[in-house]
């Protein structure tokens, strides 16, 4: 894909919002329009700063050619050649940057979010991958630098889970993990398998913006709030008092359920913060799919239905379905090397909705 023209169109909008910002009318605007332009500002010159560097890598990558092309010079030559290596390398991961930042923004970046992970069909090989699911992404994490925060964790005896959710915070989340929405599939030996046979199994996982309480209303006659005691693995008590809470949304049927913590308050608080955001996801759903033309515009938006990723472990492979994207690192992977899967993940989807939205 040639990036030269959308990264000249965005040189050209930096001007226009430069211009903006200098002449902007406090007195008659409100202030959140001048704090959407500052965002904008601040990612079309990280845009164009990417954009410089893969301009100069490219003219010295041009350079060192010449040079090996001339043969004049076998030493410098074998210096170019391993120059080039490396500048080769350095101006792919600058494109991947450049089509993610070349397309517009995702309404919920800059979000924190709210991870669930659930065994779907397997049993119990589906929650023991369930529990790997979220050792990758505490992993995942603890590499970007991200704060965890675990709202709720049920586990099973084998030690899988039966399900979790944790928050996430910090840079970039969203735009990481985002794209983690779907149905995760493994296919291995489970350790409860005494003939040798390889399984499949299933796990959903949602990525949810964290809402805060403005953007969800919620009435006061729209909840039905239950208290139970809290159970651990295989049903058994845990706690001797009705701490755990069960949230039920009347309007739409959504049900939460929180017993992490011992007091009845926290567990209230924990679910209905994930209520909330389950709603603000319901409702960013249905206008997205009121608003989608097509199927394919849908791709990547988080449909926790879609099969998106097996892993497979005989084979050594992950596999990405929406992009065909393949790689054969599959311990590294589970271990919280999500990076280059990821970032290859969105330098896919930038590329698509960019051919869409401008033809190329």
């Amino acid at each position: 894909m040639n990036l030269q023209p959308h990264i000249a169109r965005a040189r050209q909008r930096l001007q226009e919002v430069e211009k903006a910002l200098a002449s902007f009318d406090f007195s008659s605007a409100a202030r959140n329009a001048y704090e959407k332009l500052s965002r904008e500002h601040q990612s079309l010159s990280r845009l164009l700063e990417l954009g410089d560097r893969r301009a100069t890598l490219l003219r010295e990558l041009a350079e060192n050619r010449e040079l090996i092309a001339a043969g004049d010079d076998p030493e410098l030559a074998e210096l170019a050649r391993a120059e080039i290596e490396t500048q080769e390398a350095e101006v792919a991961l600058l494109e991947r940057r450049l089509k993610g930042l070349l397309i517009s923004p995702h309404p919920n970046e800059g979000r924190n979010i709210i991870v669930e992970i659930r065994p779907a069909a397997g049993g119990e090989e589906a929650g023991l991958f369930a529990g790997d699911l979220f050792r990758m992404y505490t992993r995942f994490a603890e590499r970007k630098g991200w704060r965890l925060e675990v709202l709720e964790v049920t586990n099973t005896d084998l030690g899988g889970m039966k399900g979790a959710a944790f928050s996430l915070q910090g840079a970039e989340v969203f735009r990481y993990m985002r794209y983690e929405s779907g149905v995760h599939r493994v296919q291995r030996i489970p350790v409860t398998e005494s003939g040798g046979r390889i399984h499949t199994s299933t796990v959903t996982v949602a990525v949810l913006p964290e809402a805060r309480e403005v953007e969800v209303t919620i009435g006061p006659n729209d909840l039905r709030i239950d208290v139970f005691r809290s159970s651990g693995p295989g049903g058994q008590c845990v706690n001797t008092t009705d701490s755990a809470v069960r949230i039920t949304h009347l309007p739409t049927g959504l049900s939460v359920v929180s017993q992490q913590e011992k007091s009845q308050h926290q567990n209230r608080e924990i679910a209905l913060r994930i209520l909330r955001s389950r709603l603000l996801e319901r409702r960013q759903a249905e206008e997205a799919a009121r608003n989608a033309a097509t199927r394919r515009q849908q791709l990547g938006t988080g449909d926790r239905s879609e099969r998106i990723r097996t892993y497979n472990f005989p084979q050594n492979r992950v596999t990405d379905h929406r992009f065909g994207i393949t790689h054969y690192n599959l311990a590294h992977i589970l271990e919280g090397g999500l990076d280059d899967l990821i970032e290859e993940i969105v330098a896919a989807d930038s590329e698509r909705r960019l051919l869409e939205t401008t033809g190329g």
